[in-house]
């Protein structure tokens, strides 16, 4: 891949303050490039995906004009003299790990660090060209709410009309779906483990799925001893899973004496169909575990016609999440995904971009990508009601990067954000979504979500996202209710993962975007049309809800 492929086509910006832990462990010369970080002294000696070797024959990446730094491309040691695009060679003053960064200019304390043509931060301490830059001599100019003003951008990508159709289910309220699973779905935690026995009776019967392409329990900890607005989270999170059109059949199942009483938790859902929602209330039935098994059958019965249809491209609701970010995750498979929702926008489809706090420092981006200046005044009030949710508590809006980010090469939340953002690509911004609401444009929308991607994710699928398409650099196994395309940032962590990774993004690093993209496309639409992601393969299908508010 060439310089040009791999360049941010954004302009620079100054970034807005906080200060990140002070850490720098001794870096040893065997390490394979793990270094440890803030809150990385639990007893983790190594870095596994440094375990195999990088392939790439590059040294470095250097992302856009006028930035600062350059990325290594694999571990750098101390006097190494290395090529970076578009620049002279820079001799390696220490040892740097694949994924961190290196100082191209010096840069005098106080002054901003920019990558990807944006401010990740500013210098604490004087930096020399060479040296590697990271938590040491980088703190965050994340800070107080800023004044935004509606800048918009001429060159982003709208919604447009669907020439494609895909295979999906379409359902008698006109919704489509890509999967015709069997969802099992408890009002409240405390009958998790019945429903999960309701699912093995139900497929040992079956010696399988029945008439369903997979069986999942959406098991959680809520639905009681929740108040107000926790409460309407909890059960709009669980409406948006009943009401989704990848389940030909969903069986919600009650306690009785829960705060998500049944009666109110059906009076929210919207254009169910009887025949495929079935409803029960453990504590009225003699045997729960029979009349689980007859309900079951009933929409085991109803599904057995069901088959794929040709569906109109601009039908499918993608979401695109990151987890276990690193270094390399706004380099290669954020971009990647970003030029794929570019592409399903313009076919017409629906992306949703969320993890609100890893939009602090690159949200001037999406606020010049708005539709118009009402989103934009939303997007303002996304930005900054989030950071008010911090301060309620008492933290520090700036403390989102993982230990496990930082050991990937991500130094500040800025630097976190501005890599994240780009799954969304450079789409129009039609509309923000609350937590626990549904997609209503298509077009590219931004979601109030947490940065946890577990929280983040169900709340996508909960949205109506028909998959997920999840990044990773570090390695997570999780995987949603919807189907999950695992993307690796990495050669490494691809080679070493197989269960958990679908796709390896780190092939941007020897081969062009063109041709990776494709391969891309084409594994995204084999799954759309039923082709099984590893999540799916592992059962590894989660519900994750947030909560926010007292337990009674």
């Amino acid at each position: 891949m060439n310089a040009e492929q791999l360049t941010s086509e954004y302009s620079s910006t100054s970034a807005p303050k906080d200060a990140c832990a002070d850490v720098r462990a001794d870096l040893p010369a065997d390490n394979g490039g793990f270094i440890r970080t803030c809150g990385d002294g639990f007893g983790k000696d190594h870095d596994y995906i440094a375990e195999l070797p990088e392939k790439s024959g590059r040294d470095t990446i250097f992302l856009a004009k006028g930035d600062m730094v350059c990325v290594a491309a694999r571990a750098i040691k101390a006097g190494e003299t290395v090529e970076v695009d578009g620049n002279d060679p820079v001799t390696v003053l220490e040892d740097v790990p694949r994924g961190h960064k290196i100082a191209l200019v010096d840069v005098p304390e106080g002054e901003n660090v920019i990558k990807y043509g944006f401010a990740i931060g500013r210098a604490k301490q004087p930096i020399k060209r060479g040296e590697w830059v990271h938590t040491h001599n980088i703190a965050t100019n994340l800070g107080a709410n800023l004044e935004y003003t509606y800048e918009p951008t001429d060159d982003t990508v709208k919604p447009g009309q669907p020439t494609m159709t895909f295979q999906g289910y379409r359902r008698s309220n006109g919704k489509v779906g890509i999967r015709n699973d069997l969802y099992i779905v408890p009002t409240v935690g405390c009958i998790s483990g019945l429903v999960a026995t309701m699912a093995r009776m139900f497929t040992a019967r079956h010696n399988g799925n029945g008439n369903f392409d997979s069986v999942i329990v959406a098991r959680h900890p809520y639905g009681c001893s929740q108040l107000g607005g926790d409460l309407e989270w909890t059960q709009n999170t669980l409406r948006g899973i009943v009401e989704h059109p990848n389940a030909g059949g969903v069986l919600v199942v009650g306690l009785g004496c829960e705060n998500n009483q049944m009666a109110l938790f059906k009076a929210g859902l919207e254009g169910i169909d009887e025949t495929r929602v079935k409803t029960m209330i453990c504590q009225d039935e003699p045997d729960e575990f029979d009349r689980a098994a007859d309900l079951l059958e009933e929409l085991n019965e109803a599904a057995k016609n069901d088959h794929r249809e040709p569906i109109p491209m601009n039908e499918l609701k993608v979401g695109v999440e990151c987890g276990g970010s690193d270094g390399m995750s706004g380099i290669t498979a954020n971009p990647m995904v970003g030029r794929f929702a570019e592409w399903l926008v313009s076919q017409g489809g629906s992306v949703v971009l969320s993890e609100v706090p890893e939009m602090f420092g690159a949200e001037t981006v999406l606020m010049s990508q708005a539709r118009d200046e009402g989103v934009f005044h939303d997007i303002v009030d996304l930005i900054n009601n989030f950071k008010g949710h911090f301060r309620k508590y008492g933290e520090i809006i700036s403390d989102n990067p993982s230990p496990g980010n930082k050991a990937g090469g991500i130094t500040t939340l800025e630097d976190k954000s501005l890599g994240c953002i780009r799954k969304g690509g450079k789409c129009e911004v039609e509309d923000v979504i609350l937590y626990g609401h549904r997609i209503k444009r298509n077009g590219l929308s931004l979601m109030q979500t947490p940065g946890n991607d577990m929280v983040s994710t169900t709340a996508k699928g909960s949205a109506g996202c028909n998959l997920i398409l999840f990044t990773t650099g570090r390695g997570t196994p999780f995987g949603c209710f919807v189907p999950t395309i695992k993307v690796a940032t990495n050669t490494p962590l691809a080679e070493k993962k197989k269960r958990w990774i679908d796709f390896n993004a780190g092939r941007l690093l020897d081969e062009p975007a063109s041709v990776v993209d494709e391969d891309f496309r084409k594994l995204v639409l084999e799954v759309v049309n039923g082709r099984r992601t590893n999540n799916e393969k592992n059962a590894m299908q989660e519900t994750v809800i947030f909560k926010d508010g007292p337990t009674e």
